[in-house]
C-alpha cells in the first residue's frame, strides 16, 4: 500500500506532465487565432493561463508535501 507522501509525490508528476501536455505545440495551435482578449492575443492568454495554473497548483501541491525525515531518507537502507 503506497504511503500519503508517495501518493501525493506521484500526483505532482502527474501534474508536472499534464502541464507539459499542455504546452505542446498542436495543442497551442489550436489557440492561435486572430481573436483578442482586453487586447491580449488569445494564444497569450492560454499560455499564461496555463503558466499560472501551473505555478498555484505546484503552490498548493508541495505546501500539503511532507518534509523528508532523516527517517524517510534511510527506509531502503535496512
Amino acid at each position: 500500500m503506497m504511503t500519503a507522501r508517495r501518493k501525493l509525490e506521484s500526483g505532482v508528476f502527474v501534474f508536472a506532465v499534464f502541464g507539459a501536455l499542455l504546452i505542446i505545440p498542436p495543442l497551442v495551435y489550436i489557440f492561435n487565432h486572430p481573436i483578442l482578449f482586453f487586447g491580449i492575443p488569445q494564444i497569450v492568454v492560454y499560455l499564461f493561463g496555463v503558466w499560472a495554473l501551473m505555478v498555484i497548483g505546484t503552490g498548493i501541491l508541495t505546501h500539503y508535501l511532507p518534509h523528508a525525515s532523516d527517517e524517510d531518507s534511510h527506509e531502503g537502507d535496512e
